[in-house]
């Protein structure tokens, strides 16, 4: 089974599967989708940069440990191991901005 890419790029909830905390939200087309089945390391879609893989410079990779599609077929939880910090700020999480 696979995300509906019929609409176009799927969200991608990144999730440490240690910790359960959420790390990032990464875009997935078809093409990201299968690189990150097929290497089990994260790869996303980005409208700047296409098909990337996470830490392929920064060293930051992230190892996948599981995947799992909503109800709908149109949201996919990435649950990973990270070789380092999500955000390229140098932070654990992208999540950590509150709104004032």
């Amino acid at each position: 089974m696979s995300p509906d890419f019929s609409k176009g790029l799927v969200p991608a909830v990144v999730q440490n599967a240690d910790t359960g905390k959420v790390l990032m939200l990464g875009y997935l087309d078809e093409e990201s989708w299968t690189r990150t089945r097929e290497t089990g390391r994260a790869w996303f879609h980005s409208r700047e940069r296409g098909l990337w893989e996470k830490g392929a410079t920064s060293g930051n990779t992230m190892e996948v440990v599981e995947l799992r599609l909503d109800c709908d077929l149109d949201a996919v939880l990435m649950r990973v191991r990270p070789a380092g910090p999500a955000c390229h700020t140098g932070a654990e999480s992208c999540f950590f901005n509150r709104p004032g």
